[in-house]
């Protein structure tokens, strides 16, 4: 079986930092970075002091060959829709962008790395394991 494995930008930033999460990047088939991912990132280095070596380092991740982007889709939209009328209902509000990345890891069928646990507030988003 395929292993799809979506990036949260705790992930991220986890692996790149402590090396947690490298067990699943290493065996993953197709390594999801969700576009609300990049950008977080992004945001993050401009902030910091070591922007330049940051964004290189990003710039070379996406360039593996089982990296990906992955853009918001008219499909993302539409489970995006469906997760936050969700959430609504049963009262667990949780951030916007993580709605976004929720919608972008069921649309790829993949497994979130993250270490945020309101993503267990969405039943449909398969969280992975380290």
């Amino acid at each position: 079986m395929e292993l799809i494995l979506v990036l949260d930008t705790n992930a991220y930033s986890d692996w790149r930092r402590t090396g947690r999460w490298h067990e699943r990047i290493a065996i993953a088939d197709r390594i999801v970075v969700p576009s609300i991912v990049v950008g977080e990132l992004m945001h993050g280095f401009r902030k910091g002091s070591l922007f330049e070596r940051n964004l290189g380092n990003l710039h070379a991740f996406l360039k593996e060959p089982q990296v990906e982007v992955m853009p918001v889709t008219l499909r993302t939209a539409e489970i995006y829709s469906e997760f936050l009328l969700h959430l609504q209902n049963q009262g667990t509000p949780i951030p916007t962008n993580d709605i976004w990345i929720a919608a972008l890891c069921h649309e790829c069928h993949g497994e979130l790395a993250t270490r945020d646990g309101h993503f267990g507030a969405l039943p449909l988003v398969t969280r992975s394991k380290e």
